[in-house]
Order: C-alpha cells, then structure tokens, then sequence
C-alpha cells in the first residue's frame, strides 16, 4: 500500500474517532475536521468558505503545504497556495478587507483576481485550481504535492 493510501486512512480515522472538529477560520493549521481526505482530493465543504480567507496546510512527506481559500465579491471560491513562487515563497499572504497582502513585499491584490495563473511574473498568489462538486470544493491532492517546493 502506498504513503498516500496510508495517510488517507490514517486521517479518515482520526476524524471519525475525533467527531469532526473545527478550527478558527483565520486561524492557519490542519483543515477542520469536516474535511475528507480521499485519494485524488481533499473535499471542503463549501458552507465553510467566506469572505474571510480560511488557510489550510496538507502534508507531503514531511513538508507542510499552505494553501487558503476565500469567497469573492461574486460568490465564486477562489484558491491560492499560501505562497508566492517569485518573492518569499512560504512567508504567504494575509487579509485586510477585500485584499490580500503578500508578507514578503506588501504587494496587494484583489481577491476577486485570485485564483488565476500568474502571467505578468512577480509576485502573485501561486495558483491552486479548485474544483466544486455537489456541496464540497475539491483540492487535488497530486497538485498540493506538486507545489511543496514553494515550501
């Protein structure tokens, strides 16, 4: 059986012995308990996600990989890697209003452009597709791993 497989049943247990608990949303860490850890994707469910930026972490091997994700002005999710590949990588990304600031140079950006590839080069929220499916918002798994070397 493989690490993955391992770590999915591992965590799947945990949250069915543990009763599912939650997290503060700003507070950055492991994902709530209401997530489901499979193996392709992590399922979010979408009632977590607002307009205030919830940051996750999922780890690879040892590395812990950020991430966070934040509703627009529209509605629409909008996923990030906590991380920028150009100026500081795993200093991240907070929130004041409707922006988020990059730790490392200050550089602000809608959240409404989150979420999109980076092709002006310098600093951008590194992107992080997501998918919706049903009530969950789907992260893959294989993409999280992808991106460690942000970290």
């Amino acid at each position: 059986m493989n690490n993955k497989i391992i770590y999915g049943i591992i965590l799947l247990t945990i949250i069915l012995v543990s009763g599912c608990t939650t997290s503060n949303p700003t507070q950055k860490g492991n994902p709530t308990g209401n997530i489901i850890s499979n193996d392709a994707f992590i399922k979010i469910p979408i009632s977590e996600i607002s307009e205030t930026a919830k940051h996750y972490s999922f780890d690879v091997n040892g590395k812990e990989v950020k991430y966070f994700l934040v509703k627009g002005s529209n509605g629409e999710i909008r996923s990030a890697f906590d991380a920028c590949d150009v100026c500081g990588g795993y200093k991240g990304y907070r929130q004041e209003g409707t922006d988020m600031v990059c730790n490392n140079c200050g550089r602000v950006f809608s959240i409404d452009s989150i979420g999109t590839e980076n092709r002006g080069g310098g600093c951008w929220p590194s992107f992080l597709e997501n998918k919706i499916e049903g009530d969950h918002i789907l992260i893959s798994e294989s993409e999280l791993a992808n991106g460690a070397f942000r970290f």
